[in-house]
């Protein structure tokens, strides 16, 4: 079972299915590396850690190029007489993009230093793409909520695309949770099931 691929979006482009047209979203999916195999015995939990997109040397931390790179053969053989088990490693560049992917002793054969491509979804009928909508910033119930706004004339005076009333008087005397108000739009994970 593939366990998942990270990608970027690179354009939109546009399809003809049966005569209508279609918008499509382009994504280059990996190559991916496969940074780490994670084990109930060592870690607690069974998972893949996956990298994308190799990162510069000369910008990469410390810790980022010793997570990719094997020890010198010095360095390994001290530590074996020392009784240290050392974790294997990918051996290949720092990656900008670093990702876990839960299997949950699902059989994924994947092994450390692996690369993993859009072939691992040839037998996938579905898939899931998860990625960040576009963030529009504070925005108000027109455009967050589709509401059809207030009249343009007849006594209505600078508040055309106001919310209007937001609550009762007395009785509860409150905003009711859940109101549907202007706010922060976009910029959110979202998933698409295709």
């Amino acid at each position: 079972m593939p366990v998942g691929l990270l990608g970027k979006k690179v354009g939109m482009t546009q399809i003809y299915d049966d005569g209508v047209m279609v918008p499509v979203t382009v994504i280059q999916a990996g190559p991916c590396h496969v940074l780490q195999v994670r084990t109930l015995d060592t870690d607690g939990y069974e998972a893949v850690q996956v990298g994308f997109e190799d990162k510069p040397r000369r910008l990469a931390a410390r810790s980022e190029r010793g997570h990719v790179a094997a020890l010198d053969s010095k360095r390994q053989k001290k530590r074996t007489e020392a009784g240290v088990v050392t974790v294997e490693k990918a051996g290949c560049e720092p990656k900008r993009f670093v990702k876990e992917f839960r299997t949950d002793g699902e059989d994924h054969g994947c092994e450390v230093g692996g690369e993993l491509t859009v072939s691992v979804f040839a037998d996938v009928p579905f898939i899931d793409v998860i990625g960040t909508s576009k963030g529009r910033g504070f925005a108000g119930v027109m455009k967050r909520h589709n509401f059809s706004g207030q009249r343009a004339s007849h006594g209505v005076k600078r508040v055309h695309r106001h919310g209007g009333s937001i609550g009762q008087s007395a009785d509860p005397s409150r905003v009711m949770k859940g109101t549907r108000m202007g706010g922060r739009y976009g910029g959110k994970q979202i998933t698409v099931r295709r």
